[in-house]
Order: structure tokens, then C-alpha cells, then sequence
């Protein structure tokens, strides 16, 4: 006898998200980026659809960090000395897409301007053809004198701009909306304030077609758990139907685990913790691997070995880039 599978029936789906724009679009870029578009949880796939593949971004600097873990800094090399030549490496790598994060400090020290953010962005564009992403250092009004200039200097690019918290998403949104570009917004870990931010940006004008969501989510171990249900609770509203929670989401799990302890160290801890290497690119791979199947459509990540790693997760599950 014959036993029907039973399924969740959706009444809703993810909105979809354009990012970049090819020269007949106004922009530079070889081609460009759909996210979003989902008519079921991830990789139900007999249950609703899945247009679009999860998009793997590469972080790059304007400068290169002294912070990162020598594990990077030794994969990278020279590469990290210039962001256009880095931005190339990423490309070279596999990346989907760029993640330029603007420093706080240029090579030289000195506070970050405008002009040279300008000048970064510039570079970085003309170093490759793949969609970009730009966010400021995390300060407010550094955030926003910088981004302001990016927006200007990219105008028909459709980047990605952030980073959009409560405190400083005007600006952004408002140098966006004059420049035809998208907006990142990023809340702490809440259904209601993510979708009240993305309620906020709407109301100044911004296209729900424009805006991708950053629900923000910790390292494995170090509270993946909460960020993961907060991601699956808004994914579930968006596909029941509440459109404010139906941006594709974005995060960032390079940036969450080469900052703890188990990733970015390798003296001084137990010996029980295993080869330092093998132990931080486990780290940044399950951290990302979680969050694909929690909604993420956008990941950001570090280091190539987990992008062709976390590549091959979804190759699994989806099938191969060429035949999707």
C-alpha cells in the first residue's frame, strides 16, 4: 500500500532579491545575484521550491587586519596587502560575491576618509566583475560619512550597503535611495526588531525588493542555538504570510567563529582541542553549514577552504551550480 508523505502547505514565499547590475543595467559587474525566492524551508524541496542557491561571500578589508587569525593571514598572503588584489583572490577562490568592510584606519594609521574610501571601492570594482557588498567599520558617523561617499562614487552598481542598525539606518537608507543601491539591515537577535528595522526602512522609501536582513547569530557554541531559532521563526512567519519578515537573510559566520577562542587560538588551550588548523576550519564550516539550513541566503566566510567546503554541503543538497 501506497503511503502519502505529508507536507506543509505555505501560503507565502521569500521575496527575491536582485544584487549588481551588468553594463546594460548601468553597472560594471559580469552578472548578477538573485537571493531569496523560497516556497518552503530549506531544502524541503518536496514541499515548495527553491529558485535560488545560497550565495557564499568572501570577507575583504580595505586594509589588512592585524586581528585575524595568523591562520588567515598566512592564506591569504600578500593578497591582503591591497584590497583590489585581494578581492581578485577571493574571486579566484570561488566567492559568489565580495564582502569589502571598510577600516576604521587607513595602511598608514591615519582615520578613514571618504576620498579614500572612494578610492578603495573604485579599485575593488575594477578588480572584479562579482556583485559587491560594502559596510562600514561599526562606528555611527564613521559609518555614515564613508557609506555616503561609497554610494556616490558607485552610483549604478546596485551594491550592497550597511550596515543599517536602528541608531544610523537614515543615512544609509537615504544615500542608497538617491544611488539606486540595496541596504543590509542588522538587529539583534529578535524576530520583533528585525522586522521592526525592516518596517523603519520601508517607511523612508526603500523597496522591500532592496533590503536584505541580518538577524545577526553567534558561533557554534556560542549561542548558534538562539540565533538559529530566531532565524527559523522568521522564516516561517515570511512563508505564512507576514511580508516584513520576507527578506532573504544574511550573515556572517566568518566574522562569528575566527573570533572565538577555539578558531583564533592555538597556544595555551587544552591539548585535547586537537591540530589548531583542522579545529578552526571545523569551526567556521559547521557555523556555517548550521546556519544554511536555518534560512541563511547569503553567507559571509573567511577562509576559501570553508567556502569550498560549505560549497560542497549545498552541492549535496541542491545539486551542482551548473545544473540548478
Amino acid at each position: 500500500m501506497a503511503v502519502e508523505i505529508p507536507k506543509e502547505k505555505w501560503t507565502s514565499a521569500v521575496r527575491e532579491v536582485t544584487l549588481g547590475a551588468t553594463s546594460d543595467e548601468g553597472g560594471t559587474r559580469s552578472h548578477t545575484i538573485t537571493v531569496g525566492g523560497e516556497t518552503a524551508l530549506p531544502f524541503l524541496h518536496f514541499e515548495g521550491e527553491t529558485p535560488n542557491r545560497p550565495i557564499l561571500a568572501l570577507d575583504v578589508r580595505s586594509h589588512k587586519p592585524e586581528d585575524w587569525s595568523p591562520l588567515l593571514r598566512q592564506t591569504w598572503g600578500k593578497a591582503m596587502e591591497d584590497p583590489a588584489t585581494w578581492a581578485q583572490a577571493a574571486e579566484e577562490a570561488g566567492a559568489d560575491m565580495i564582502y569589502l568592510v571598510l577600516s576604521l584606519t587607513t595602511t598608514d594609521g591615519e582615520p578613514n576618509t571618504p576620498e579614500n574610501a572612494r578610492a578603495v571601492v573604485r579599485k575593488v570594482l575594477e578588480a572584479t566583475g562579482l556583485p559587491l557588498a560594502v559596510v562600514g567599520p561599526g562606528q555611527a558617523e564613521v559609518d555614515n560619512e564613508l557609506i555616503v561617499a561609497v554610494a556616490e562614487e558607485a552610483v549604478g552598481e546596485r551594491l550592497l550597503l550597511g550596515l543599517c542598525e536602528e541608531k544610523n539606518y537614515r543615512t544609509i537608507v537615504a544615500a542608497a535611495l538617491a544611488h539606486n543601491h540595496l541596504v543590509q539591515s542588522k538587529t539583534p537577535m529578535d524576530v520583533n526588531l528585525s522586522k521592526q528595522l525592516v518596517i523603519l526602512i520601508n517607511d523612508m522609501g526603500m523597496p522591500l525588493e532592496r533590503i536584505v536582513m541580518d538577524p545577526t547569530t553567534g558561533a557554534l557554541g556560542y549561542g548558534i542555538e538562539y540565533g538559529f531559532s530566531v532565524m527559523e521563526r522568521l522564516r516561517l512567519a515570511a512563508l505564512q504570510g507576514d511580508k516584513m519578515t520576507q527578506q532573504p537573510m544574511i550573515v556572517n559566520p566568518g566574522e562569528e567563529a575566527w573570533r572565538v577562542k577555539e578558531a583564533k587560538v592555538g597556544e595555551g588551550v587544552p591539548e585535547n582541542w586537537g591540530e589548531w588548523e583542522r579545529r578552526a576550519l571545523d569551526w567556521e564550516a559547521l557555523t556555517a553549514t548550521t546556519l544554511v539550513h536555518s534560512g541563511a541566503d547569503i553567507l559571509v566566510l573567511r577562509h576559501p577552504e570553508t567556502l569550498r567546503r560549505v560549497r560542497a554541503v549545498i552541492d549535496d543538497l541542491i545539486g551542482p551550480k551548473s545544473a540548478a
